[in-house]
């Protein structure tokens, strides 16, 4: 097998786990918070609040200094430092002996992520241009199943086994990551001498700036999107049935099946990328998506609304793996390691935004409306990349045609 596929697969696995790692606690939160003995309702919900969002927010925060370590030290040792650390304190979170070492911990965990951008990076540098695009599609299925799968997981673990087995299995599993990271993974890496800067300074070296900033907010619309239903999901599938013993189960099932649809599509999307250019598969995946948005305002049962979340995947699937093709070719090589950083912070946001945002639409507009302002800020941000990146890459892949003939 060669170097490049062999590290895929490990960090493919590490980035499901990762990504589960980060969202299986959903669904079982305000239940584990009950259990540490909060009994107020309007407690519960507020802790939960707090103690879901809050990694989010910190790894947002993290995500470029540890893209910037990556870019210094190599890509290898970030990987084991994360899933090492991710490890050790999810399974500690089985032991939390009240909310607040829970808040704590998870804020923790979001201060020692990075596991994605160095992963994403490793990729993205150790991978021949022929087969990035679909490296780097391949990769981005398993960050964005585990976050989508994640609460499924949990929920399952939590039901069948208990609150504890859910932080340990997760920690367990990334501890096997930490494993075969440490034994299987190659890098061809030289450690550059260079001093510590700011992440001020480190945007100051980015060649590509304004294609770059389209990108990270293209990143940030992809995951407020995705996650912009999260909050609301329970409710509106509730609208939509009349047997309310599964909804629970049903919801999740929506609100996975763009991640289940994401896998199926991202490698091939990716691949897609490699032979017609990225910037293409972008731009339709973004108009594709925009318009997908709309008619899940008007579904009449669960099961439409299922089948259009799995077409929004199909779509979804070709924009990370396009992002990042992107973000490698503008790219130097002694920085992708900081813009992916600055990428994944963008996505970090996106998910809190998309959460907390979709549910305070919902809660003044209606739930119509979150997919409706979605749908609107995708095909916005289409007619931005296409007056944008669209033009300028589509140029110079002419113009290297051109020079090739």
């Amino acid at each position: 097998m060669p170097i490049w596929k062999r590290n895929l697969f490990i960090c493919w696995f590490g980035m499901f786990v990762s990504g589960i790692g980060m969202s299986q606690i959903a669904p079982v939160l305000p239940l584990y918070i009950q259990h540490l003995g909060v009994h107020n309702t309007s407690s519960i919900a507020q802790l939960s609040g707090i103690a879901f969002g809050v990694t989010y927010i910190i790894s947002a925060i993290f995500s470029p200094i540890w893209g910037h370590f990556a870019d210094k030290f190599g890509r290898k040792p970030m990987i084991l430092r994360a899933s090492l650390g991710m490890a050790l304190v999810i399974g500690c979170m089985g032991f939390a002996p009240n909310v607040y070492v829970l808040i704590g911990l998870r804020l923790l965990q979001g201060a020692i992520t990075g596991f994605g951008t160095a992963c994403t990076t490793l990729i993205a540098t150790q991978t021949d241009k022929e087969h990035a695009g679909y490296a780097l599609g391949t990769l981005s299925t398993g960050s964005i199943a585990g976050s989508l799968l994640g609460p499924i997981i949990g929920g399952f673990i939590e039901e069948n086994l208990g609150f504890q087995p859910v932080f340990f299995i997760t920690g367990a599993l990334l501890m096997i990551a930490f494993v075969l990271t440490a034994l299987f993974v190659k890098e061809s890496f030289t450690p550059q001498a260079k001093k510590t800067v700011s992440i001020k300074e480190q945007w100051k070296s980015v060649p590509e700036k304004s294609l770059t900033i389209i990108l990270l907010v293209t990143f940030f619309v992809l995951t407020f999107g995705l996650y912009s239903i999260e909050p609301i999901i329970t409710v509106y599938v509730a609208q939509l049935t009349k047997d309310t013993s599964h909804v629970a189960l049903v919801a999740g099932l929506a609100f996975s099946a763009s991640g289940l649809a994401n896998i199926v599509a991202a490698p091939r999307l990716g691949k897609l990328s490699d032979k017609t250019g990225a910037h293409k598969v972008m731009l339709a995946a973004l108009v594709v998506a925009g318009i997908i948005y709309i008619p899940q305002a008007f579904v009449r049962n669960p099961w439409q609304l299922m089948g259009l979340r799995f077409l929004l995947g199909l779509t979804l699937g070709g924009l990370n793996p396009s992002i990042n093709t992107l973000v490698k070719k503008i790219t130097p090589d002694s920085l992708v390691g900081s813009v992916f950083g600055f990428t994944m912070s963008a996505g970090y946001w996106g998910v809190f935004g998309g959460a907390v945002l979709g549910g305070q639409v919902a809660a003044y507009l209606g739930i119509r409306y979150v997919f409706f302002i979605t749908s609107a800020l995708l095909l916005i941000n289409a007619v931005w990349v296409y007056f944008t990146v669209y033009k300028k890459m589509n140029g110079l892949q002419n113009l290297k045609s051109i020079k090739e003939i």
